[in-house]
């Protein structure tokens, strides 16, 4: 029997591969591993149609093992996390599917402490759902509640708001993806003085990632060149990523986040350890850069809960994905997209430089990605012809560039990676990686 739980949570096509049946399932499991009877776990969504339902699926799984839940609506993922470890709740469980299309959707929860949960305890879960029967079924005064928390995320907007930089008078557009952040980031932006032009905020629950965000930043990038302003931050569907926009339309992801905070604290005495954590996906060009300093760059599996984890083990401050999760140890336990664009705007004001220069010391080596749709996606490796190729590409690139295949923990993807300094090269590869691929794993 395959896991239940992926790299990031329980996902899904909604009322197809994830439904309610199994939200509820779900619910009580967790509700009894996590606790039980008389404690509490706080739930939040993104903004797609599918939310309410597994909301309410999720909620009375809980409530049937004595859970009580507040309901805290449209919150980013982020923002969740935040409440669950801010307020008296034993865990929370934030319903969505990140940068995912709007027919999909996503469960994941995290413990007391913020933090997304262990393997162990992901586990522990499962095994509660395969011995349902045994799970407690109190009544009367034993059943959970239900309750309105709504006004709990105006504590995370305030958590926002006490570390925003001055930023009167800059002109700032932000990307809401349709999502999450759509009225949590205009407000925090407006409030710390910015002139704030906000595109895709109106969410109808369908049009989430939809041609915008962080996956697809292109109209930001228009938008910020022919209204001249000085910078956009586009964030993904739960806000727990961003890709940044410079004043040219240049667009940046999050290696170049790592780049700059990193370099900016080593430089004052306040990087210590020299560690900056990234995954596999992490450009070499950022370790390169990063080397100048003395920074070693320590690579994982793609995942931010891999970051954390290994954030953790070796006590580093900054941590994150090229994707736009960017994980500031000293403030947070998970991605923070309006985070992060926070603390770029806090590295402009202390450096006095607008982004353009800034990342001018960090050119990316070109780098292609191909996804082939492959439902086989983790039998990749007994494959003999895509093996041969795979050590075939290695080999020809040699030390100019490296080669990464891996299955995608929440889509039916497998996703081919190839990195070298000459584009051409890493393009073609990639291409005849991704043409073996389709014959083999599809």
């Amino acid at each position: 029997m395959s896991r239940l739980f992926g790299t990031d949570g329980v996902r899904g096509v909604a009322n197809q591969d994830l439904t309610p049946e199994l939200a509820l399932r779900l619910g009580r499991a967790a509700g009894h591993v996590l606790g039980g009877r008389g404690h509490s776990v706080v739930i939040g969504r993104d903004t797609r149609r599918s939310g309410r339902m597994l909301e309410g699926a999720l909620a009375a799984g809980l409530c049937s093992v004595g859970i009580d839940v507040s309901l805290v609506g449209h919150v980013p993922t982020p923002g969740l996390a935040y409440l669950t470890k801010t307020e008296e709740f034993v865990a929370g469980a934030v319903i969505s599917a990140s940068h995912n299309p709007a027919p999909d959707n996503g469960i994941k929860f995290f413990d007391r402490t913020g933090t997304k949960l262990p393997d162990a305890t992901e586990d522990d879960i499962e095994h509660a759902m395969a011995d349902e029967a045994s799970l407690p079924r109190p009544t009367e005064g034993g059943i959970g509640l239900v309750g309105d928390a709504r006004g709990l995320v105006k504590q995370y907007e305030g958590f926002l708001g006490r570390i925003a930089p001055p930023v009167a008078g800059l002109r700032i557009v932000l990307d809401c993806a349709n999502g999450a952040t759509y009225r949590v980031a205009p407000a925090v932006f407006a409030r710390a003085g910015a002139e704030v032009l906000t595109l895709f905020d109106t969410p109808d629950g369908e049009n989430i990632n939809a041609g915008c965000g962080a996956t697809a930043p292109d109209v930001l990038a228009r938008t910020v060149i022919e209204r001249g302003f000085d910078i956009g931050f586009a964030f993904d569907g739960d806000g727990d990523r961003v890709i940044t926009v410079d004043a040219r339309g240049h667009i940046h992801d999050g290696d170049l986040v790592l780049a700059l905070v990193a370099r900016h604290f080593a430089r004052h005495g306040r990087l210590q350890p020299k560690v900056v954590v990234g995954t596999v996906m992490s450009n070499g060009a950022l370790a390169a850069l990063l080397a100048q300093d003395g920074i070693e760059l320590v690579r994982t599996k793609v995942g931010d809960r891999y970051v954390w984890e290994e954030m953790t083990r070796r006590s580093a401050q900054f941590g994150g994905e090229p994707s736009g999760h960017v994980i500031f140890r000293d403030y947070h336990t998970t991605g923070d997209g309006i985070f992060t664009a926070l603390e770029v705007l806090s590295l402009m004001h202390a450096e006095k430089r607008p982004l353009h220069e800034l990342a001018s010391d960090l050119v990316p080596w070109p780098q292609v990605t191909r996804n082939v749709r492959a439902p086989r996606r983790d039998e990749w490796q007994t494959s003999v012809a895509l093996l041969a190729a795979v050590k075939e590409a290695e080999a020809s690139l040699g030390t100019t560039g490296r080669v990464l295949v891996r299955p995608s923990g929440t889509e039916p993807v497998l996703r081919i990676m190839v990195e070298a300094r000459d584009a051409q090269i890493a393009s073609s590869t990639a291409a005849r990686l991704e043409d073996i691929a389709k014959k083999e794993v599809v």
